[in-house]
């Protein structure tokens, strides 16, 4: 008769080992997400951003793997160092590339690269050294096992936090830190519980106490942080700043007035706003006549709103915004107020935060009026909007009688973009009407109307505009040689050529 063996009862060693596994995971993803954000912020594309810095991640962390078989003895005191250099190169990671992008912006992408396989290599040696040790009391079968649950579940908790939480709250410099912080205390963890079988325990002791004053004097000085390095970026103060769940906000306060930046693009300028509103809603609503019921997709800053309200028959404003960081920066700000006239306050207007693309898809509304005010397509998930699934679903959203309106880039610098966009309305049925206006701190900018109908002159517009006039309005749908019709491709969904035209386009630009 086989003797049953009681189960094991797992050791505090054990134990604590294991969860410092979950926290050594958490934070080589917090350190590969805010670096892979970090160069969507700056460099656009966000795939391509993703994929080549969690790509050059997982290479490095192979190699880190790959290095540890030369640790032989005094594992514990290699955990600890390790620990340490984690600590330091992924905590300091956002801000060193923030500041990186301010002063030395040809190097980003050589210091972006560089420390994401600094850190990569070091986060691939961790596990493996944890491993080593912990089977001096663990067996091989339940120590794989257990090692790779609490690998996964740190994995699993932070990709959920930080889009929701940790990005909304702290932004990514202290994200950076904080987890930097969790590592050096695994570090001091370890200096402890090691501490019989360490060599020179003072000097793991300074160590760890100067990594630990480091990251905490960088926790609490990232805003200045932040601040000196988006003040050198914009070469103006920086008046409003925020990071939420999808891009960076910040408004700047200089000799233009006020200018707003997502992502470092700018999309306005005080001194000129007023050109580029106004030509993008007035020749759609004022065609119109009587618009009742008018969607703004997008136009979170409240501008289009603002001259969306200067017609009386409109009864109904839906602006239907993803982020909600803008509507409430632009909703309660006092300077942003100012610009937009408190529009973002009005009784008519209904304030929905979510995807437009979606918002669509699930809407049975109809409209007189659809103002689309999206960001250029820079990246997959903005191109998306500006694809023919997109423009089908506008078209059903859209009365017979009704227009939509599109800004569409500029159709003297990125002209195949511009055309690709009309082309793609048409594909959907709707007719193409499109115009351009110059606006100073853009160049040429181009619209497109969008409607079942043939789009008509109008007969009157609203009397207090600054830019737009019946006699002028001629001029913006005559296209000279260098801007007109191209042949474009269609933009669909499945390949969303626009973003690869585009980006060839204002590349050549930059360049």
């Amino acid at each position: 008769m086989s003797k049953v063996l009681p189960p094991r009862t797992a050791a505090p060693l054990e134990v604590t080992l294991l969860a410092s596994v979950f926290v050594v995971a958490a934070c080589g993803l917090v350190y590969e997400l805010t670096a892979a954000a970090l160069a969507s912020y700056i460099l656009g594309d966000s795939v391509l951003q993703f994929s080549t810095v969690i790509g050059a991640y997982l290479f490095s962390m192979g190699i880190g793997s790959w290095l540890s078989r030369f640790f032989e003895r005094q594992l514990p005191a290699h955990f600890l160092r390790i620990e340490l250099l984690v600590a330091l190169a992924g905590g300091a990671m956002p801000a060193l590339l923030f500041l990186a992008n301010a002063y030395v912006p040809g190097a980003f992408r050589f210091l972006l690269y560089g420390m994401v396989g600094l850190v990569g290599i070091l986060v691939g040696l961790e596990i493996p050294l944890v491993m080593r040790i912990l089977k001096r009391d663990v067996a091989l079968k339940e120590l794989v096992s257990q090692v790779l649950t609490f690998d996964y579940l740190g994995a699993l908790v932070v990709s959920v936090a930080f889009p929701l939480l940790l990005v909304p709250q702290l932004g990514l410099i202290r994200t950076g830190l904080l987890f930097g912080l969790l590592n050096a205390a695994v570090a001091v963890w370890a200096l402890w519980v090691f501490r019989h079988e360490l060599r020179r325990v003072p000097a793991h002791a300074l160590a760890c106490a100067c990594t630990l004053a480091s990251l905490l004097a960088g926790f609490a000085l990232a805003d200045g942080i932040t601040t000196l390095a988006e003040d050198k970026l914009y070469h103006e103060p920086v008046v409003v700043a925020a990071t939420s769940p999808y891009q960076r906000i910040v408004v700047t306060n200089g000799r233009a007035g006020h200018r707003l930046f997502l992502n470092g693009n700018l999309q306005f300028a005080e001194r000129d706003e007023y050109r580029y509103h106004e030509a993008l809603v007035h020749p759609a609503m004022a065609a119109h006549g009587g618009p009742r019921r008018v969607a703004v997709l997008g136009g979170g800053d409240g501008m289009a709103v603002r001259e969306v309200l200067k017609y009386p028959s409109v009864e109904q404003i839906v602006l239907v915004e993803l982020d909600p960081q803008m509507t409430r920066i632009f909703a309660t700000d006092p300077a942003m107020l100012r610009l937009n006239a408190g529009a973002l306050a009005s009784p008519k207007l209904s304030i929905v935060n979510t995807d437009a693309f979606q918002w669509l898809q699930n809407s049975s509304e109809v409209f007189d009026v659809i103002v689309v005010d999206f960001p250029d397509p820079t990246n997959f998930s903005i191109g998306k909007l500006y694809t023919n699934s997109f423009y089908a679903l506008l078209a059903q959203r859209l009365s017979a009688s009704g227009y939509a309106v599109i800004q569409t880039t500029s159709p003297l610098v990125a002209r195949q973009s511009f055309w690709t966009v009309a082309t793609t309305i048409e594909s959907v049925g709707l007719r193409a009407t499109p115009y351009h206006a110059h606006v100073p701190s853009f160049g040429e900018w181009g619209f497109i109307i969008a409607s079942h109908r043939p789009w008509h002159w109008p007969t009157a517009l609203p009397g207090n505009l600054r830019f737009l006039s019946l006699p002028s309005l001629p001029t913006l749908f005559d296209f000279p040689q260098d801007m007109a019709r191209i042949p474009a491709p269609v933009n669909r969904l499945s390949n969303q050529a626009l973003v690869g035209i585009y980006e060839q386009e204002w590349g050549r630009v930059a360049h």
